[in-house]
């Protein structure tokens, strides 16, 4: 429990770090993270027998980030800045993933492998899986064109709130199962006990970060809350499906990173398109 406790201290020291400092180290700080995130997951699965292209996904997951980051990144003067947004590095990153791509494919197709496609599903996957949902959270510092902090973080503490609020909710009042095949512990008196505690939230950050109305914070509070538990569940499925208990040990008494982030995969997807066609 006790290093549960200091993990969790400064796991939560960092993730705040990352987004109030500044955007080169949000920026910086989330490529990285993706980048592990995606490692482990290709790792995970290998573990089941099969071979996905790690590196060669790590590569093409990086050139992602990187192409959709600096298509958003706010345009702060001249300098580097100017030759970093130029079209010329945008065409550039574009025609690295086209690469990338086409590598991915001729490795399989000269390779050994006995399941080539398998291989390069479980490739790809990853990147929709992993890649898409940080790419997502990390265009949420970008809604209002120049980085702001407030919704990446009102992100994370609203999905804080709801696991917090889930397990008090569920160990003091839990008595109905919510997908015991998948997470035994889980309950429905949790799950809305988090749902409430997350909104809660919600409202309280609209009335210090007022660029959106109160309404479209609550309403991404319930989104978090939703998406974030099927994350939980889906994360689950899939460590169940491949016989393992943590998806990693980088985290001492909390899993890896995947078991962290699980939430976020599923939820930050619908919070970006929710900003994207309703707000």
């Amino acid at each position: 429990m006790k290093t549960r406790a200091i993990t969790g201290f400064f796991f939560v020291i960092v993730m705040l770090a990352s987004v109030l400092i500044n955007w080169y180290v949000f920026s910086a700080f989330f490529l990285l993270l993706s980048a592990a995130s995606l490692a482990e997951f290709y790792g995970l699965i290998k573990t089941s027998g099969a071979k996905p292209n790690a590196i060669g996904g790590i590569a093409l997951a990086i050139t992602l980030y990187l192409l959709f980051a600096l298509i958003n990144v706010p345009v702060l003067g001249a300098g580097w800045h100017t030759v970093i947004l130029s079209p010329g590095v945008v065409k550039g990153l574009v025609g690295v993933a086209i690469v990338l791509s086409a590598l991915i494919f001729i490795k399989e197709l000269f390779g050994k492998a006995v399941a080539p496609f398998a291989n390069l599903a479980y490739t790809y996957f990853g990147l929709i899986f992993v890649i898409a949902p940080f790419i997502c959270f990390y265009a949420l510092g970008f809604t209002q064109m120049t980085y702001s902090f407030h919704l990446p973080l009102g992100f994370m503490v609203m999905l804080w709130a709801n696991d917090t609020g889930a397990y008090l909710s569920g160990r003091f009042f839990g008595k109905h199962k919510l997908f015991e095949r998948h997470s035994p512990k889980k309950t429905w008196e949790g799950f809305i006990g988090g749902v409430i505690i997350s909104a809660g939230v919600g409202l309280l950050l609209s009335h210090y970060y007022t660029e959106l109305f109160w309404g479209h914070w609550v309403v991404i509070a319930l989104i978090i809350s939703c998406f974030g538990t099927l994350g939980d569940l889906v994360e689950s499925m899939f460590k169940r499906s491949i016989d393992v208990k943590d998806s990693g040990g980088i985290l001492p008494g909390h899993g890896g990173l995947l078991d962290r982030f699980d939430g976020l995969l599923m939820a930050a997807p619908l919070v970006y398109a929710y900003l994207s066609l309703v707000v």
